[in-house]
């Protein structure tokens, strides 16, 4: 949600703020604008909707300066419209902030008090307002952002820009992402790395309390309770290719036909050579953290929360640990049983989700060792955990989460293994084999996008559909869930995803000649119960598309269509048989023609809660 750019250095920054907000975009917005410092004040330039339409009012001016800042906005307080959004300005000073300023009220009755004069209605505007009045104080510009800073309630993260300190460009974050890139005689903030890959891969990655003072020659940081602090600068190895569609339509449909070449990553020096063993690259606290707790607590948000599901039926399957699933979003109001004994695993693509950061402070509160798995280096779940287990599918750019999920999936895999051998729970011969069929998936994932074309067609039978169901038992239940999630997301269509054998306690109720029932009905151990669900949805007139086995040929004979894939080791089937889900979800909605990489009212990254 929400996207800052920041630039100082000897270029002219207006390109350098449009192009990283452009890398931002995945992110979620619905305003846009621009700040620069230029010899007469900061000028501002702002619009509603698409960066286009930024792009366009900037046509018609020459903004020059080299020290700028910009912003997407998605909208929490104050409807969207230019007066709303981003950068803020209060005299000399601009700002642009992601998060929440919870005690923004109380601030501005306090400033409306002393004579400032709000224009907008957001949170963010009291930022500027009191930097200014720090400022009229005596102080400088430092110094009046940190004590702004200590007034502020919520989550921030903002980049300030002042026509009275050309040469300094500042930030400061807490609760909310936000990086230093480091150049040759420039320097970078963004609140997420892609903004700027196409500049520098040396980041570091702000603290919260931090507040960094950025300069052409680098970056000094304060902390507001440790005093000057040294951060370390992490070198990035994703290239700015590997965020471009690369040939593709869609950023979702590259991330999509990405899953077997990241599937290799993240299984890649996790699986023994030359012998049964699982490494996890969470270090001596991973292995110990795996091997003694009693219990585990999941902890995930949407399409991790699925991932999630599923590692629940591995980890207590393959090492008999108790494992609860819990939304991070209702984690906290459970007052959730934890100690030194149950492990706490968040899992999170981008390592910022709001609700998740809030189940970790509750976790360590409680004494939990805590455990996360991610995809972003350096974000603030990993750095806040005991261990991390990365999931290494670079960059996701489209909303909606594909490759994160299959790898997610993945690596809970390799954790279940992990813990099951080393609780004596599985043999060195159980374990060689389930490691020669986790080997395997990449190639079973390719085998199942080769489907793509017919699954096209499939999307065209079903784009005009209201509602849909999807149907699964065991450990296809979550991908049904995950199925519905996708269609929903990015089409518009109404989805529930359902266990098959709950349907006939209310869904049923649904199934007429318009509803398309989506059937995870793979070969493995719930298939006949499958069947008999399928056979109920067709004595009700309902439009069967099963998700089957290549090797099923009956299931042709009970179905309005058929999404294969490959036959396959039934407990590592989830990776394999939500790709073709993902198409569907992609194809209907590419025909009905919505925005695929940025569906409306959703963001990427969900830093607010």
């Amino acid at each position: 949600m929400c996207g800052i750019v920041g630039y100082i250095g000897r270029q002219p920054c207006t390109p350098i703020l449009v192009e990283g907000l452009k890398r931002l975009e995945y992110r979620g917005y619905d305003s846009a604008g621009v700040a620069v410092v230029e010899a007469g004040g900061v000028r501002v330039v702002r619009s509603v909707g698409k960066l286009a339409a930024l792009e366009e009012k900037l046509r018609g001016t020459e903004l020059k300066g080299t020290v700028g800042v910009g912003h997407t906005r998605w909208a929490t307080h104050g409807r969207p419209s230019e007066e709303n959004a981003h950068p803020h300005a209060a005299g000399e000073v601009v700002v642009v902030h992601n998060g929440i300023i919870e005690n923004y009220l109380e601030l501005r009755g306090e400033l409306s008090a002393a004579g400032h004069e709000f224009l907008s209605e957001t949170d963010t505007e009291v930022i500027p307002h009191l930097i200014q009045r720090f400022l009229r104080d005596g102080a400088d510009l430092e110094e009046a952002l940190r004590q702004t800073i200590a007034r502020l309630d919520g989550s921030y993260a903002v980049a300030v820009v002042s026509a009275a300190d050309p040469d300094r460009l500042l930030a400061a974050r807490r609760a909310s992402p936000l990086v230093v890139g480091l150049g040759e005689g420039e320097t970078f903030v963004a609140s997420d790395i892609p903004a700027v890959l196409g500049h520098t891969r040396r980041f570091i990655f702000l603290e919260d309390g931090d507040l960094a003072v950025c300069t052409r020659e680098g970056v000094r940081i304060t902390h507001a309770d440790q005093g000057p602090v040294d951060r370390e600068v992490h070198v990035v190895q994703w290239t700015p290719a590997m965020a471009e569609k690369g040939g593709y339509k869609h950023f979702m449909q590259k991330e999509i036909f990405e899953q077997p070449r990241a599937l290799a990553d993240t299984l890649s020096g996790r699986l023994g050579a030359g012998r049964a063993a699982v490494h996890l690259d969470g270090g001596d606290q991973a292995d110990e953290i795996a091997r003694r707790i009693g219990r585990l607590h999941i902890v995930a948000c949407g399409t991790s929360y699925h991932a999630g599901l599923v590692g629940k039926y591995w980890i207590e399957g393959i090492a008999r640990v108790p494992v609860e699933v819990s939304l991070a979003s209702e984690f906290r109001y459970q007052d959730p049983i934890l100690g030194p004994e149950t492990g706490l695993l968040l899992i999170s693509q981008s390592g910022e989700t709001a609700d998740t950061l809030a189940a970790l402070a509750e976790g360590r509160e409680k004494g939990a060792p805590i455990l996360s798995i991610c995809n972003v280096v350096g974000s603030s779940i990993p750095r806040a955990s005991d261990a991390v287990l990365y999931t290494h599918a670079g960059p996701e750019i489209g909303v909606a989460s594909t490759k994160a999920f299959t790898t997610q999936l993945a690596t809970l895999y390799l954790l279940a293994l992990h813990m099951g051998a080393a609780r004596g729970r599985l043999s060195a011969e159980d374990l060689a084999e389930r490691i020669e069929a986790v080997r395997a998936v990449p190639g079973a994932v390719e085998r199942s996008l080769e489907s793509d074309p017919h699954i096209e067609t499939v999307a065209r039978s079903i784009m005009d559909a209201t509602s849909s169901l999807f149907l699964g038992r065991g450990l296809q239940f979550p991908i049904a869930l995950e199925g519905a999630l996708k269609l929903k997301e990015i089409s518009y269509i109404h989805a529930e995803g359902y266990a098959a054998g709950e349907m006939k306690h209310g869904p049923i109720a649904l199934v007429d000649e318009d509803l398309p029932v989506v059937a995870l009905s793979p070969q493995g151990a719930t298939y006949e119960k499958m069947r008999s669900n399928i056979q109920e949805v067709r004595a009700r007139r309902g439009r069967v598309i099963a998700v089957a086995s290549e090797s099923d040929a009956e299931i042709a004979d009970h179905a309005e269509s058929v999404l294969r894939v490959p036959d396959f080791d039934p407990e590592l089937l989830p990776i394999v048989s939500v790709v073709p889900l993902q198409l569907l979800a992609y194809h209907t909605a590419v025909l009905k023609g919505t925005d695929v990489d940025q569906p409306r009212n959703l963001a990427k990254s969900v830093t607010v809660e």
